[in-house]
């Protein structure tokens, strides 16, 4: 039932939904004119009645969360639909932990990569604006973003937003977003355009952490909880990627991404958790 709703609910909003990373919200009309004020929400208590939300410290296996669903199949085993990026990491372990502040919803916020602060003056070296610009800022070496690879069962091309993700004979989707977190640096690094895809990740950042959660983005918090069932693979430790192929990258792919979109504030209610096997 918990399914069919939730599917129901993507079905009727992947229209209209602009990027899985910041509007993967779906609420009604009622909904929307009882919502909360922000303050009320930062004081109310954790939302009930959903599956457990993401993100988390990986480095902690502890949830109480009830609601359990079957964890999506391999990547491998699926589609890819979606590739986009978070400026810092939504997501903590012990090597992307250094908290960026509490920023402004949901921009300057997450973690960043322990890396960073110990990067060289040639990975550093830059000079005129950032790439990836948005009405937020933009992105510079030393920089952290963690990198969401959307996955799905339906049979798709993929492209833009959740709405990729699904089709008219696919509303009840089996979704996994494989997640690398990188430090930007202006020299060596990985080619950004040399790992669209899961399989081209690097190996050597840790065996992924697999649990089952939410979709993520700054629309949701522990009062506003996100319908959707995603099984997440966070590998734990950063590697580095070359800043200039990320630039070239946001300036034209088939996602049409082109900025770091916000992150959600970490969840760590342990109700609203699953727990890590």
């Amino acid at each position: 039932m918990i399914k069919t709703r939730i599917m129901v609910a993507i079905a009727a909003t992947f229209l209209s939904c602009s990027a899985f990373a910041t509007d993967h919200g779906h609420h009604t009309a009622a909904h929307e004119e009882n919502a909360p004020t922000p303050a009320a929400e930062a004081a109310g208590p954790a939302c009930t009645g959903y599956g457990p939300q993401t993100p988390r410290d990986i480095d902690s296996k502890h949830g109480t969360n009830k609601v359990a669903f079957t964890a999506a199949p391999a990547a491998a085993d699926l589609h890819l639909c979606n590739i986009h990026f978070h400026e810092n990491a939504e997501h903590k372990s012990k090597e992307f932990s250094i908290f960026a502040g509490e920023g402004h919803e949901g921009n300057g916020s997450g973690y960043q990569c322990n890396i960073s602060k110990t990067l060289s003056k040639a990975e550093l070296a830059w000079q005129g604006d950032g790439v990836c610009k948005s009405e937020h800022g933009d992105l510079k070496p030393g920089d952290t973003i963690e990198v969401h690879y959307v996955h799905t069962s339906c049979d798709v091309p993929g492209g833009k937003g959740l709405g990729s993700c699904v089709s008219p004979s696919c509303a009840n989707p089996e979704l996994r977003v494989e997640t690398q977190v990188f430090t930007l640096v202006a020299e060596g690094g990985l080619d950004f355009n040399q790992i669209q895809s899961a399989a081209a990740l690097p190996t050597n950042t840790g065996k992924p952490v697999e649990f089952i959660g939410s979709t993520t983005g700054p629309k949701y918090s522990d009062q506003k909880c996100s319908e959707y069932q995603v099984t997440w693979s966070v590998r734990p430790s950063c590697a580095k990627l070359n800043i200039n192929s990320v630039g070239q990258w946001c300036k034209g792919n088939k996602y049409e991404e082109d900025h770091a979109h916000g992150v959600r504030k970490l969840v760590t209610d342990p109700s609203l958790l699953s727990e890590i096997k």
